[in-house]
């Protein structure tokens, strides 16, 4: 596909299917150049959903990789998903999907621009500048109608990813998440250590988690924290069984199979910090949290990923899952923990709401009609949640 832009030199539109093909060097030096830079964009990541079989046609994800160039030069980049079905998206359609059924028309396949099972906002349309941000979007709008698909959606992007959604008339939609901030409320100073983090809440709060980490004490529960190449194959495979259990109790089988884990230690290792919870020497629980920073620096973000526990410890969840990992974070000088969608009991630990942007294109006039004003009426009741949501702030009032 040929693009013309507003200088002599046409855009170039590449579609392929095979992450191993892939500039993996000039694919990072892109997402290195982006505002929202996560390591789930990196293409060692995206090619390891691929090769391990996590996110391929057979489980519903066929790839495509999309690179914009212009007089042969990488302008932008993304990695999107042709869809079966809507698991493993948290942005959830399955209304506008049993809405298609009934009225007889179909709603997969579907391209989405995202990372699969990841709900962790990043930029998702790599590119140079705006310009080539915008024209990546708009060309893959006119793929997917060639296509033939029903719509196009990119999930929890970054902002410059919703400038381009919104220039190109793109639906918006948003969502609620819990982050923490290395910020104290009152100077924005970062916290010197855990204890001054637990000053600076209220009072119910910070006595509700000294209770609940005495608890987990009080069981004999220990921690290990390990980071990078300090994670052995013995400590990777205790995980698995862990994060496989969380799915089998729910029964489901995993979306990351344990092959994909195996190249995460192989080609990722700096960017898995891993807590191992011990009682009696054995190993009971984990929790993973995914980190990025600048090559061979210190990290700046950590997000929780997955957990999972073989025994039953009153409170052990947050603690492997909050607690650890803030006193990490604030050891370290990370200066933001996102604990991902949905959980107001987050609020409890000082993750506070703050909202995700997802983008929609349906290429039904009608059904796009009706998804808007669903979304005007969607978006009211998340601003309203948010609202009362900020209005119970976890930190101690001053003043």
């Amino acid at each position: 596909m040929s693009l013309m832009p507003s200088n002599p030199l046409p855009w170039e539109l590449h579609i392929g299917g095979d992450a191993g093909e892939l500039d993996a060097a000039a694919w990072d030096a892109l997402l290195a150049a982006q505002p929202q830079p996560t390591p789930f964009m990196r293409h060692a990541y995206l090619a390891a959903l691929q090769a391990s079989g996590s996110a391929t046609p057979r489980t519903g994800w066929v790839p495509v990789y999309a690179l914009l160039r212009q007089g042969g030069a990488l302008r932008a980049a993304c990695a999107l998903y042709l869809k079966s079905h809507s698991r493993g998206e948290y942005v959830f359609d399955w209304a506008w999907a049993d809405a298609y059924a009934r009225h007889g028309l179909a709603y997969y396949p579907k391209a989405v621009l995202a990372v699969p099972f990841t709900p962790v906002p990043g930029t998702r349309l790599l590119a140079t500048d705006d310009a080539a941000r915008l024209t990546l979007l708009q060309a893959l709008i006119e793929w997917a109608g060639d296509q033939e698909l029903s719509s196009l959606h990119l999930l929890f992007g970054a902002p410059q990813d919703v400038a381009a959604a919104r220039a190109a008339g793109l639906l918006l939609r948003h969502t609620v998440q819990f982050h923490w901030h290395n910020a104290h409320p009152d100077h924005g100073a970062p916290f010197s250590d855990f204890e001054e983090f637990l000053s600076s809440l209220a009072q119910d709060k910070r006595k509700k988690i000294r209770q609940e980490r005495r608890r987990v004490q009080a069981a004999g529960v220990g921690f290990r924290a390990l980071h990078g190449r300090a994670i052995g194959a013995a400590d990777w495979d205790f995980f698995y069984r862990c994060y496989e259990r969380t799915y089998l109790e729910h029964g489901n089988a995993p979306y990351l199979t344990r092959d994909f884990f195996a190249r995460m230690a192989e080609h990722m290792p700096e960017a898995w910090l891993l807590f191992i919870a011990e009682r009696g020497g054995r190993p009971i629980a984990s929790s993973l949290i995914g980190l990025e920073g600048p090559p061979g620096g210190a990290p700046r973000v950590a997000y929780g990923r997955y957990w999972g526990a073989l025994e039953r410890v009153d409170c052990l969840h947050f603690e492997a899952c909050y607690y650890q990992p803030l006193q990490w974070c604030i050891a370290q000088g990370v200066q933001r923990f996102e604990g991902g969608a949905q959980g107001e009991h987050k609020m409890a630990r000082a993750l506070l709401p703050v909202q995700a942007t997802s983008a929609h294109w349906l290429a039904h006039p009608a059904f796009a009609d009706a998804v808007e004003r669903y979304l005007e009426r969607e978006g009211a009741g998340v601003e309203h949640y948010l609202q009362e949501l900020h209005a119970r702030s976890p930190f101690r009032r001053t003043g």
